[in-house]
């Protein structure tokens, strides 16, 4: 079986970190490009549009790129699950619609019932959406690209049903009429808790970094050393104050605006969760294992059918997430959602960010980088005045540059 690789954990356990560069530079040569390209591309995009409008790296545009990407990389999330598969779901867009106005409806007028309650109607929606198709793609044996093609189509058409049935509908429209819906995306935290969260955040996964690793150590696996690990933890702890300092910074003109916005949390606490059931469960395991070598996979007794099924609930799950924090950013969910596009940047953001689209790899931290990726695009484009026909062309650009890399690292690997 083919699963995952990690790269920067070939040296053994006493290497040091000298010999860990090494055998980094060794896997990059031999195609092993991990995130190298993606985090590339982010510091050029950073610095391009930088020297074009000086307000790109300002403390409130990139508070709003943080905003503006958290659909992309929540779409790209979903999008994951069945990438690592060798499959594909078009029909995530619309799906996160789905959710969108099943989580709205109820919030509304008569029913007016808890935010908590409206989110795991629309979750729970979604997700069974999930589960139909990935029924149908697993027992039925269809490729996944005509099931979720048909479910682009056909829950569109479900997605226009449900808002022109709705009492709450005005014009097309689902306006959100509950306030801490609508803080999901438009609300901040305070700073002092910021900092706490934020600090809780770094000290909880440095510990889990440090843990595994010592654990590796232990068994005689191969794992970073001491210091690399003392390295791994610095940056996430540079990247946490990072972080608090753009976004508790006042961005506001007329009144005071600071604060970690609820959404970037949001992001985080999935991308912790998918990030752990992928490389610490046995689902995760299996996952990367059907994706590499489904028949070696059934061999070894994994249950092709329920691991595939559960992937593509999973995907409908987190495209249900990304429909509500769609919807709170706009304030409402309407006929007018661009539900193909959106499919689109999803499948974009886990790609550039190094998922493949061949099966076998694929990270959440892939997501998050393609996401952010798109939105700088968007953004920077948007400050120095190009409009949307110059931005889909240059992020078809960077799709197709991801791809090609992809591609010539897998070639590599397989002529070694």
């Amino acid at each position: 079986m083919q699963s995952e690789p990690v790269l920067g954990e070939g040296p053994p356990a006493d290497a040091s970190l000298s010999s860990s560069l090494r055998s980094l530079v060794k896997q990059v040569r031999s195609g092993e490009v991990g995130v190298i390209p993606v985090l590339v591309g982010l510091i050029l995009l950073a610095l391009i549009f930088q020297t074009q409008d000086s307000a790109f790296l300002s403390a409130g545009n990139l508070t709003n790129l943080l905003v503006q990407g958290a659909v992309f990389i929540l779409l790209g999330m979903a999008e994951v699950f069945v990438l690592i598969l060798g499959e594909i779901d078009l029909s995530t867009g619309f799906v996160a619609g789905i959710g969108a106005v099943i989580t709205c409806e109820l919030a509304a007028p008569p029913h007016n019932l808890p935010w908590f309650v409206c989110i795991l109607a629309g979750l729970a929606a979604t997700t069974a959406i999930g589960v139909l198709q990935g029924t149908l793609v697993t027992r039925l044996r269809l490729p996944s690209f005509v099931v979720t093609l048909a479910g682009l189509l056909g829950w569109e058409g479900v997605l226009i049903f449900l808002i022109q049935k709705s009492g709450n509908s005005n014009g097309g429209t689902i306006p959100i009429t509950n306030n801490i819906l609508n803080d999901i995306v438009n609300g901040n935290l305070g700073i002092v808790a910021g900092w706490i969260v934020m600090g809780i955040i770094v000290v909880f996964f440095g510990l889990l970094i440090a843990r595994r690793d010592r654990n590796r150590r232990a068994s005689g696996l191969t794992s970073s050393p001491p210091s690399l690990t003392a390295v791994k933890i610095g940056l996430l702890a540079v990247i946490g104050v990072g972080v608090c300092l753009i976004c508790n910074a006042n961005r506001g003109s007329l009144i005071p605006l600071k604060g970690i916005p609820w959404v970037v949390l949001v992001v985080l606490a999935i991308l912790a969760a998918w990030t752990f059931l992928l490389g610490r469960t046995r689902f995760g395991r299996y996952l990367y294992a059907i994706g590499g070598n489904a028949e070696a996979a059934r061999r070894a007794g994994v249950n092709l059918t329920r691991v595939r099924t559960t992937a593509f609930a999973l995907s409908g799950l987190t495209s249900g997430a990304a429909g509500i924090v769609y919807a709170s950013r706009l304030g409402s969910i309407s006929t007018d959602i661009d539900g193909g596009t959106l499919v689109l940047y999803a499948v974009a953001a886990a790609v550039i960010g190094g998922a493949s689209l061949f099966g076998g790899r694929g990270k959440m931290v892939h997501a998050l980088l393609g996401g952010l990726v798109i939105a700088a695009i968007y953004n920077g484009m948007g400050l120095i005045g190009l409009g949307a026909a110059e931005q889909d062309m240059v992020t078809a650009l960077v799709l197709l540059a991801a791809v090609s890399v992809d591609a010539l690292a897998r070639r590599g690997r397989l002529t070694r």
